[in-house]
């Protein structure tokens, strides 16, 4: 069996030859801003970011939030063009967003509580450690639920981050709308669907919203 770039068995290699273990271009460190929210990263390359050390943003009525891969729209398209991570804290009652569906496919984790995920216009209650898979053109949103708060770990891809909703659109369903997650009227516009939204501000990380180790 071949393993990684290892010559193949019976092959000599030639004298005086040095094995290459990694390609000649080193792949630098980010840089981490200390902000009065917390550190960010403010350019390409490798970081380790601690989610207690990091900037958080709040959105009343929908909880709390950390993009470990930019959290306005220049940092997302400059620096992680292809995957989005995100930290969600919510409430009961309280949704990620508004119920979409996006051309590329996204995932959660649920960290710790319980939350409903809201899916096709149906909904399917959620426990620690559900992992929900919704692939491309999957309507969904996640709300909290229970009496406590819950963590929720959501990973997208962003093939198609330079088109709005990420290539798909905000659509009118019963359901969502009997939870506060949902648009009266199909859109695209990120800015119609969350019209009654009020806006996201920095703010830093509090104790307790994490689960402890």
């Amino acid at each position: 069996m071949r393993v990684g770039c290892a010559l193949p068995a019976g092959r000599p290699r030639p004298a005086g030859a040095r094995t290459q273990l990694y390609h000649p271009t080193m792949v630098p460190q980010a840089p981490l801003e200390k902000t009065e929210a917390g550190l960010a990263p403010v350019g390409e390359g490798w970081f380790v970011l601690n989610a207690r050390r990091a900037r958080w943003n709040r959105r009343p009525g929908r909880g709390e939030s950390l993009s470990f891969t930019g959290s306005t729209d220049f940092e997302a398209e400059t620096y992680f063009s292809q995957v989005g991570i995100n930290l969600f804290v919510l409430g009961p009652g309280e949704a990620i967003g508004m119920y979409h569906w996006e051309a590329d496919q996204e995932d959660f984790l649920v960290l710790s509580g319980e939350a409903l995920l809201i899916v096709e216009g149906r909904e399917e209650p959620l426990r620690q450690w559900d992992f929900v898979h919704c692939p491309p053109q999957t309507r969904h949103m996640i709300v909290g639920a229970g009496d406590s708060p819950c963590a929720v770990l959501a990973i997208g891809a962003r093939e198609h981050i330079d088109a709005d909703c990420n290539g798909g659109a905000y659509t009118v369903d019963e359901v969502a709308l009997r939870h506060g997650a949902g648009v009266e009227e199909e859109t695209r516009d990120a800015e119609l669907a969350y019209a009654r939204v009020p806006k996201s501000e920095p703010t830093r990380y509090r104790n307790g919203w994490l689960p402890s180790s």
